[in-house]
């Protein structure tokens, strides 16, 4: 359901909503309250599969996310549905094998949206963030430098669409 002072909507996928996609969602929203934008820009996370529906975040990445001042306590993993294919304006997978599974389900219309978060990196030139759910500890580590420093790059994205749909 829209919410009528949201003007553009940003969701971050990964395959089980328990790592990459909420630490993403968790990041942008600061950088997105930041720029005090959070009344406009809604930031969700989801998983193009259900193996861990309804559970918290990893712990790891809880501890990670943590040490770095992101809060993923309040987190709970969703799988992506057709409706948010719809509702969203830029759906950004962490991988391409999400990608390509988001592609898969979208109608030729919504293809357009889906793109790769790394794709907004300016210090990365990885095309994906690693999964570090089966990974030892610095992964996560590594995960959140990656999704800081893309976050950065889709912030100038929502800038750009929030500017574009404010009344003249």
């Amino acid at each position: 359901m829209k919410t009528p002072n949201i003007v553009f909507r940003v969701l971050l996928v990964c395959m089980s909503n328990i790592c990459r996609s909420p630490t993403a969602a968790a990041v942008l929203k600061r950088l997105v309250e930041s720029k005090r934008l959070g009344n406009k820009v809604e930031i969700d996370s989801a998983g193009t599969h259900a193996y861990h529906l309804g559970e918290g975040a990893d712990p790891r990445t809880k501890q990670a996310a943590a040490s770095r001042g992101y809060d993923l306590s309040r987190h709970r993993a969703r799988k992506v549905v057709y409706q948010d294919l719809e509702d969203f304006d830029l759906i950004l997978a962490m991988d391409k094998t999400n990608q390509d599974k988001l592609r898969r389900i979208a109608s030729p219309e919504q293809q357009a949206k889906i793109k790769l978060f790394m794709d907004y990196s300016a210090n990365f030139e990885d095309d994906e963030v690693p999964d570090p759910y089966y990974s030892l500890g610095h992964t996560f580590d590594l995960v959140l430098d990656m999704l800081e420093d893309g976050s950065q790059g889709v912030l100038m994205e929502i800038k750009k669409a929030v500017r574009g749909k404010q009344p003249q």
